[in-house]
This record gives C-alpha cells, sequence and structure tokens, in this order.
C-alpha cells in the first residue's frame, strides 16, 4: 500500500488520479471489497512536535473520500449504525459522498450528530461504528467511516453559503443546560431543532468544555469546535459564559426565570490523585490543569502571561487518550525526554490505538507494567525522580483486563523533573451537592433512569460525566440525543 504521509508543503499522492478513472465504472460487491482502505494524510513527526497549533492529521481529498466512500457495501441491515451511539445514518452520508453531493451528506450527519467535524477526529470508531462493519467479518480493514464524517462535515464548512442565518421556530418553551461540553451541546441541539428555546450555561469563559480544555488543538482545532458552536448558534442556541451553576444561579433561580426543565451536563473536572508519597511536591500535578493551562488559557503561547511548569524529563502516569494528549503536549512544550508510564502492558491501554501510533511516531517513551510508588524531590521541594514498581499480568479483574501484580522486589528510581497524573477523574460535585432533594450515587454521579436519564426531579436530567464518571465524546452526545427525546416526550404529555 503506497503511503500518503503528507510533509509539510508535500502533496497527496498521485494515485489520486487513478481514483478519478476508478469512479468512472460501475463496481460490483467483489469490485468495491477489492479497493484498499484510504490512508490519511500527516503532518511529518519531526515538524508537528514543533508547534502546538499544526493538527496532526490532515483529512481526506476530495477524490480519496469518493473512492474509499464507493467501498461501503451499503448492506440490508448495517451493523456500523447499531454501533454509532448516535445511530447516525452512516450508509446515507456515505451514499452521498460517494455520488459527490457533500453537502447532503452533511445535512444527513447533522439530522442525528450536533458535533460532526468533532466526532470525525476524537470519537473512537475502531471500537463502534467501523468495529461493526462487514469488512471485518472479511478480514478486511474497514470503511473509514470517522475519517469520512469529518471529510463531509469539513467540506460543508466551507461552503459559502454554509453561515447563512435562518430563522429558528421556536415553541417558546425554556430549557437551561448546565455545561457546554459534548453531552450538553449534543442536547441542546437536539432540542433546539425539536422547537425550544435553550440557553447553555458554561462556568468557563469559553464555550466547549472538554472540547477546548482537554483536548489539545493539534488533535481537535478550537476552530472546529467553534465552528460547530456557530452553527449551534445559527440553530438558535443561546450561551452564557461564566455563569456557575449553584453559585451565579441557584436551580430555583432557574425555574423562576422561566426554564422548564434542566439538563446538567457538568463533566468530570475533579482530577484523581494515586494517594502515593511526594504526590505534593512541585512538579507533580494533574492533566487536568496541565492541559487546562495550556490549552484554554494559552500557557507557553506568545501574548499569554498563563504559568505552566515545564520539564525536561517528563512522565505521564496513565494509559489513556488523556494521559497520550499530555505527554504529546509536553514534547510540543519543550520536553526532551517525554514518558509514559502504565501499570498494564500495551495491549490493555485504553487510549485509542492512533494515538499511541502517533506518540510514538513523536517519540515518547513507553513504560509498560510500571507503576510509581513514590515521587522523590530535590534541596529546593521539586520532584526530581520517581521510584518505579515493575508489574506483571495476573487474573483477569472484574472489567475482564488481566490485574498489574508486582514484582517482589523490582523497584527501579528513574529522574524526572515533571509528573503529570492522568489516572482518571471523579464528577464535579458543584451542582448535585446544591440542589435539594437530587439522588446521586456513591461515587457522586447523578443518579438517573438509565433509558430516560431522568433523575429524582422529574423535570432534571443528565448525562455524560456527570452521569457517566468519564466517558468518551460520543458516548457523551449519545447521552444528550436520548435525554432530549426522553425530556421532549415528558414536556409534550405535560402540556403548556
Amino acid at each position: 500500500m503506497e503511503d500518503y504521509t503528507q510533509v509539510v508543503g508535500a502533496t497527496i499522492s498521485p494515485r489520486d488520479a487513478e481514483w478519478r478513472e476508478i469512479l468512472r465504472q460501475d463496481k460490483s460487491a467483489k469490485e468495491r471489497s477489492a479497493i484498499p482502505r484510504a490512508q490519511m494524510p500527516q503532518l511529518d513527526p519531526s515538524y508537528r512536535v514543533t508547534t502546538m497549533e499544526a493538527e496532526v492529521n490532515q483529512g481526506l481529498s476530495e477524490e480519496q473520500a469518493v473512492v474509499e466512500a464507493s467501498r461501503c457495501l451499503d448492506c440490508p441491515n448495517p451493523g456500523c449504525v447499531i454501533g454509532c451511539p448516535v445511530g447516525i445514518n452512516i450508509p446515507g452520508f456515505i451514499k452521498n459522498i460517494e455520488r459527490g453531493d457533500f453537502h447532503q451528506a452533511a445535512m444527513t450527519l447533522k439530522e442525528t450528530s450536533a458535533l460532526p467535524a468533532v466526532c470525525g477526529r476524537v470519537c473512537p470508531q475502531e471500537k463502534q461504528c467501523e468495529s461493526k462493519c462487514i469488512y471485518n467479518k472479511m478480514k478486511k480493514e474497514p470503511v473509514a467511516i470517522g475519517w469520512l464524517e469529518r471529510f463531509a462535515a469539513d467540506t460543508e464548512q466551507k461552503r459559502s453559503d454554509s453561515d447563512k442565518a435562518v430563522q429558528p421556530l421556536t415553541n417558546g418553551r425554556r430549557i437551561a443546560v448546565v455545561g457546554s461540553g459534548p453531552a450538553g451541546l449534543s442536547f441542546a441541539g437536539e432540542m433546539s431543532r425539536r422547537g425550544y428555546d435553550i440557553t447553555v450555561f458554561e462556568a468557563l469563559h469559553e464555550i466547549g468544555g472538554v472540547l477546548k480544555y482537554g483536548i489539545p488543538e493539534f488533535r481537535l482545532p478550537n476552530v472546529v469546535v467553534e465552528n460547530e458552536i456557530d452553527s449551534l448558534r445559527r440553530d438558535g442556541v443561546n450561551f452564557e459564559v461564566d455563569c456557575v451553576i449553584g453559585k451565579t444561579y441557584s436551580y430555583d433561580d432557574l425555574l423562576s426565570m422561566g426554564f422548564e426543565a434542566m439538563f446538567v451536563a457538568s463533566g468530570a473536572g475533579l482530577p484523581r490523585f494515586m494517594g502515593i508519597p511526594g504526590e505534593n511536591l512541585i512538579g507533580v500535578m494533574s492533566s487536568n490543569e496541565y492541559l487546562t493551562r495550556i490549552n484554554l488559557m494559552g500557557a507557553g503561547r506568545e501574548g499569554y502571561a498563563t504559568p505552566v511548569l515545564k520539564g525536561t524529563r517528563v512522565a505521564v502516569i496513565g494509559g489513556g487518550n488523556t494521559a497520550m494528549d499530555s505527554v504529546r503536549t509536553a514534547l510540543r512544550m519543550g520536553a526532551e525526554e517525554a514518558s509514559i508510564v502504565y501499570r498494564r502492558s500495551e495491549a490493555e491501554m485504553p487510549a485509542r490505538v492512533e494515538e499511541v501510533h502517533h506518540a510514538k511516531e513523536e517519540g515518547v517513551k513507553f513504560l509498560t507494567l510500571h507503576n510509581p510508588v513514590e515521587y522523590l524531590s530535590d534541596e529546593n521541594g521539586r520532584v526530581c525522580a520517581m521510584r518505579l514498581q515493575r508489574m506483571e499480568l495476573g487474573e483477569p479483574d472484574a472489567s475482564g483486563r488481566r490485574s498489574p501484580v508486582p514484582v517482589e522486589g523490582a523497584i527501579e528510581e528513574v529522574p524526572v523533573d515533571l509528573v503529570i497524573v492522568s489516572v482518571g477523574v471523579s464528577p464535579n460535585p458543584l451542582v448535585p451537592s446544591s440542589i435539594d432533594g437530587l439522588e446521586v450515587t456513591r461515587r457522586g454521579t447523578i443518579a438517573v433512569d438509565d433509558t430516560t436519564l431522568q433523575s429524582s426531579i422529574p423535570v432534571l436530567y443528565a448525562g455524560g460525566d456527570i452521569v457517566r464518571g468519564g466517558a468518551t465524546v460520543i458516548l457523551a452526545m449519545g447521552d444528550g440525543r436520548r435525554a432530549a427525546a426522553a425530556m421532549d416526550e415528558m414536556l409534550s404529555a405535560k402540556g403548556k
């Protein structure tokens, strides 16, 4: 298979011209299945680690997208749709791409997804829609659904008439949304389409939640998030920033302001630590704080005064996507050596395979089957080393993954000057604790009905991390859609 890696200034493979010829011919299922999966053009690793803003994946060309779309066999019972948490009409938008009707492809996506350009970049398609593609049964690579979703959404954003405002229809009924992350935005978009007057309240100074503060621009550019938010504004969604529900306004305040119901999507912004010696040293911080300072508050960029610790030898503790974002950010912030420390093997890492691959390309070291047990300080109280316990895999735990077990006596000391802890987050407790009568779980999440996402307060629904405790963007968006459908049914039955 040809290499489509794109260096700065390089062009995509001339094979695109051959694909134009392929498109002139009708193809049988056998011919479609013989077409190799498209390869995503990427920035060269040696260049991309020098900049925070340059997106690694460069997007498919029009020719690549059309040919990749032609691989879709249009199955009678498409498993890909079942695998999508928001139920996108995947064959529908893909066939529109194959026909060259990119606008209709985007409109098909918008029927169920408020954030297609975001999902096409950060959703784990390999574990969801693409994992259900029939090509997997044929021992072939699945259709690149995520890349095609990104292509359709990005192409629509470039249309000269895509920003024309359309007067939204409204039934005059006001709904409050707490939090502007993926769950809140998905809910807002769905309810706006159903005719409700939606106001999203965001505690921070920018809209987007984790999409802005948690995911670096080299993976999800802010302009992409802003474009999706602008689309929601054109659909009639209102946004209010610097507004902390539970402080600025209480739940009762919102009811007195005329809001009939509320969807809580306040996320899980409380970082967890491991409780080991040395975690209070200078130079040990959470990935949440590290990424927020850089992504949202501009630390390290010209014109911003936000401070952030920089390290020469950086260790990131954890194996999820946030850990990968943190370690790759550290390289871009000037680290000479950046490592992932993970207590299980690489096979057990929850991070996307693509993110692990990109991290390795950029020079990240992987200390798998290692777990920190103590951080050591220098004479100034700053971390200077970590003591790592070597691990081995034992019997499977409740999740089915093999549990890591310490290897007796296998301790090593590794020099570091910055440690970023990325071992999970807990729900934001402010909103749940400020509402009388709201039932919460022992984990601090809001207790909801599994199907409707309705809480113990009939007019309050919740979704995303405040319910799940930590989840992917697409699962949070799925919560938003389900809650919108259930709330709409409840309010419609209730009447004005």
